[in-house]
């Protein structure tokens, strides 16, 4: 097989870079030569180096949730930034593109240069440069089905998003009288679930239901969490992070988690039926989007962020503790969702897109 060299856009956020990193590993797999093209401010610049690959730095701002002074800035910069890379694409047989701000300029320029770019888009709205840039793009790979109608028809596949192995391997939990919750609001923590949580532990307590809850808090609020979880007497822990996510996962009959791309793909390819609260202050609201389409499809529940109370979450847990075969049907849901091989698929679709390089639809 001929060696091609593979250019990767996005950064910024774990959420953009995490899914290319399993990409680029498997077209390095394959043997073919990769590379990163980002900023030195985000999550990349840390992620990708690790990895062992070359990360190539642009100047570019974002334009989402920034003020009007920054936008403007961005703007003028754009145009200067675009142009520039033009020189990084040289020899380049395909760009994989995964969103976010930083992948704006190198996919512009590589659709300037007849350059095939293939899309990635996790959430079940695209953001703002996939809506873009769809229209022009070889292959847009997607995570939910209603997703589709954002891009040209025919050139769009329900791939789903790069997750880790141990997520498919994790098997349906003999359901027992304790019912076993996973409260996490990423690396960071979630306030909202963290204050939630906090509230509903007396109504856990007094109530005698048989539960037992590991609970994500995030550094920043873990000691008084876990002091206060102690006295509440109930089963269960509060740690600041877990490091076995799939581990974790694996022992919950339900969890309450952000619906971010990364944690519905997540949950879907470890069947694990949810109460989603999507983050309020997403990038277009995407995230409210994804909790939808996991709801309509009967895979979770969704709880608006400001209607997540101690009491709404002792509720749902009580109702659903109530109902086994409710459970079942939300694990099952969750299941069908599940895309296992999104790497791989993507890197096939990548190397048929620089072998027909200029073979244009």
């Amino acid at each position: 097989m001929a060696v091609d060299t593979f250019l990767m856009a996005g950064g910024g956020t774990g959420g953009h870079v995490i899914p290319a990193l399993a990409v680029a590993r498997e077209l390095r797999r394959r043997g073919h030569e990769v590379f990163f093209v980002g900023t030195d401010r985000g999550l990349e610049a840390k992620l990708v180096p690790a990895e062992g690959f070359e990360l190539r730095f642009i100047e570019i701002g974002g334009l989402n949730r920034v003020g009007r002074r920054r936008q403007l800035a961005t703007l003028s910069r754009l145009p200067f930034t675009t142009l520039a890379c033009g020189k990084l694409l040289r020899g380049v047989s395909a760009v994989f593109s995964m969103g976010g701000y930083a992948a704006g300029p190198p996919v512009v320029a590589a659709l300037v240069r007849r350059i095939p770019v293939v899309v990635m888009e996790p959430n079940a709205v695209p953001g703002f440069t996939n809506r873009v840039i769809g229209r022009f793009v070889r292959r847009a790979l997607v995570s939910f089905p209603e997703t589709v109608r954002y891009f040209p028809t025919g050139k769009t596949e329900v791939a789903g998003l790069p997750v880790r192995e141990e997520f498919f391997h994790i098997r349906p939990r003999p359901r027992s009288a304790e019912l076993r919750i996973l409260i996490t609001g990423g690396s960071q923590g979630s306030r909202t679930l963290n204050e939630a949580a906090r509230l509903s532990w007396p109504l856990f307590r007094d109530s005698g239901m048989a539960v037992r809850m590991v609970h994500q808090t995030g550094a920043a609020q873990f000691e008084r969490l876990r002091d206060e979880f102690a006295r509440s007497g109930l089963s269960g822990q509060v740690t600041p992070f877990i490091d076995d996510m799939p581990a974790a996962f694996a022992e919950a009959d339900v969890v309450v988690c952000r619906s971010g791309a990364g944690a519905v793909s997540e949950l879907a390819a470890a069947g694990k039926p949810s109460v989603l609260v999507p983050f309020p202050f997403a990038a277009g609201d995407h995230q409210t989007r994804n909790a939808e389409a996991m709801a309509r499809n009967g895979a979770g529940r969704l709880v608006k962020d400001a209607e997540l109370t101690g009491e709404k979450l002792f509720a749902l847990a009580a109702e659903l503790s109530r109902d086994p075969e409710s459970l079942a049907r939300m694990a099952e849901a969750a299941r069908q969702l599940a895309r296992p091989g999104a790497a791989a698929r993507a890197a096939e679709i990548l190397e048929e897109a620089a072998r027909g390089r200029y073979d244009f639809r």
